[in-house]
Parts: structure tokens; C-alpha cells; sequence
């Protein structure tokens, strides 16, 4: 199974919030820079995790992007789930005639709770906590000190 771009940069700027020292935010700008990605491409995902409540965005001078809730409360299987089109062939009649006939559907939807489930046993705090060198590709001084 491949992941739209869409759900793996937000996979990433899940991973780079996770991974700042607690306190300190980022910003769009920060993100795209960091993994070489379109602002306006950035801005659709952020916009997405920010109304599932992964990310909280904060207005003001000094405000910016962070975690919405604690790395360890975010379970990677289901930010897939919010963010990925989880489909993975058109099964309607009108467009495949062995629909009413065929098991690959259900081989498919196994095949996809079993992927799920193994993304279910991790949470974005498993993905960074003492990860250095994923700090240092990421240029973050400070390991994560969240729970």
C-alpha cells in the first residue's frame, strides 16, 4: 500500500512538531523548508490536521504551529485513517461488472485493517522519543521530553 503525498507530509509535520522541544512552535514556513515541500501543499494538510486536532494552530505575535494534543495521544493508524482515501479499488457495479462475484474486495479490506493495525500500535511519541539522529537530520537541538 503507498500513502498519498498528502497523508505522508502530514505524517511528517506530525513528526517534526513531535520532535521539538516542549514549548517551542513552528511554523508553516519551517516545515516546508524542512522537507522541501510546496507552501500551498503545506497549508491544505496543515488545515486538515488542525480541524482533526492533531495540530493547534495559535494566532498572535508569538504564536505558530504546534501539537494539538501529546505525541503519545496520537495514534499513527489513525491519523491514516482521518487523512488517507483508505480505498483501495472502485468496487461500485457501474464501474467493475465481477463486483457482485468477487473476493478480491474482501482480500483487499483484510489486507488493509492488518496494515492499520500495525500503524495502531504506534503513536507519534514512539516515532521520535529518543530518535537523535532524527533530531539532528531534523536540526532540533533538544530531544522530546513529552509523554
Amino acid at each position: 500500500m503507498q500513502l498519498t503525498s498528502f497523508t505522508d507530509y502530514g505524517l511528517r509535520a506530525l513528526i517534526f512538531m513531535a520532535a521539538l522541544p516542549p514549548g517551542r512552535m513552528t511554523s508553516i514556513t519551517e516545515v516546508t523548508e524542512t522537507y522541501g515541500v510546496s507552501r500551498n501543499h503545506m497549508v491544505k494538510i496543515v488545515n486538515q490536521l488542525s480541524r482533526a486536532g492533531y495540530i493547534a494552530a495559535v494566532r498572535g505575535k508569538n504564536g505558530g504551529l504546534r501539537l494539538g494534543k501529546p505525541a503519545s495521544e496520537i495514534v499513527v493508524g489513525q491519523v491514516v485513517r482521518d487523512m488517507e482515501p483508505l480505498q483501495l479499488v472502485n468496487c461500485h457495479s457501474d464501474f467493475c461488472h465481477i463486483t457482485p462475484a468477487c473476493r478480491l474486495k474482501k482480500a483487499l479490506h483484510e489486507a488493509v485493517e492488518s496494515f492499520l493495525a500495525v500503524l495502531d500500535s504506534y503513536t507519534l511519541a514512539d516515532l521520535v522519543a529518543d530518535n537523535h539522529p532524527l533530531y539532528q537530520l531534523l536540526q532540533i537541538e533538544q530531544p522530546l521530553v513529552r509523554s
